[in-house]
């Protein structure tokens, strides 16, 4: 008779449920997704929401994006002269990862230009960054002080409900199950983090495939120990 043959931990696509009812709100992302929801009743020309990777910024921008009909943009496609079709018609628009790295000469040109566009317009800007506008390395005049009078609305790090609400919700978005007793194991000696959350729920997925294994304590454990560092590119 053959012997138990290991699974290859094939890594399928899964799809983060991003729509408005799946996100979790707690305290520390209140204030934030208040401003979100209050659209198109915003002061001013838009909103700058920071906070660190993996916190939940990209999911709000996403329910934003969709009720605004914002045009998606990053720092790395700003340039002047292409900023009138990147946002074609639109009267919204959103840079994720606005931040990191500092913008240069042209991309500060170009921001300001969007920035100018979207007022004729009559429209609204959403920056996603780690931090607040007000410090960010801006040498255009203009463009610092637009961007320091923007609403800046931070989202703190997670508490225990949030943590664990949010790895119910990662396993779900891949399809997983894991046992209650995993995730009451995890809580208290996972770090602290929504970018944390991301990893185990990665790496909990990968251990399952290959072993052909169910999400338990024990399994939970060896994920935990193995847990890859922090990147700094990881979702916002």
């Amino acid at each position: 008779m053959a012997g138990h043959r290991r699974q290859l931990p094939f890594d399928f696509a899964h799809d983060p449920d991003y729509g408005a009812d799946a996100y979790i709100e707690a305290p520390c992302n209140r204030a934030a997704f208040a401003w979100i929801a209050r659209w198109p009743d915003w002061t001013g020309r838009g909103l700058a929401v920071h906070g660190p990777a993996g916190c939940g910024k990209t999911h709000l921008a996403s329910i934003w994006q969709a009720r605004a009909a914002a045009a998606a943009l990053s720092p790395a496609e700003l340039s002047p002269d292409r900023v009138p079709a990147l946002l074609g018609g639109a009267r919204a628009a959103l840079i994720d990862a606005a931040d990191a790295p500092a913008l240069d000469a042209d991309g500060e040109r170009a921001l300001m230009h969007l920035y100018n566009l979207l007022a004729e317009r009559d429209g609204h800007l959403l920056v996603l960054a780690r931090t607040a506008p007000a410090r960010w390395p801006i040498a255009l005049a203009d463009l610092r002080s637009r961007l320091a009078a923007l609403p800046a609305v931070r989202i703190d790090a997670p508490d225990d409900e949030l943590l664990q609400r949010l790895l119910v919700k990662l396993f779900a978005d891949r399809q997983l199950e894991a046992a209650p007793e995993a995730v009451s194991w995890l809580l208290p000696r996972m770090p602290r983090s929504f970018a944390a959350a991301r990893k185990l729920a990665a790496e909990l997925d990968r251990r399952a495939l290959a072993g052909g294994r169910r999400i338990t304590a024990a399994l939970a454990r060896e994920a935990l120990v193995e847990l890859p560092a922090p990147d700094e590119g990881e979702e916002n």
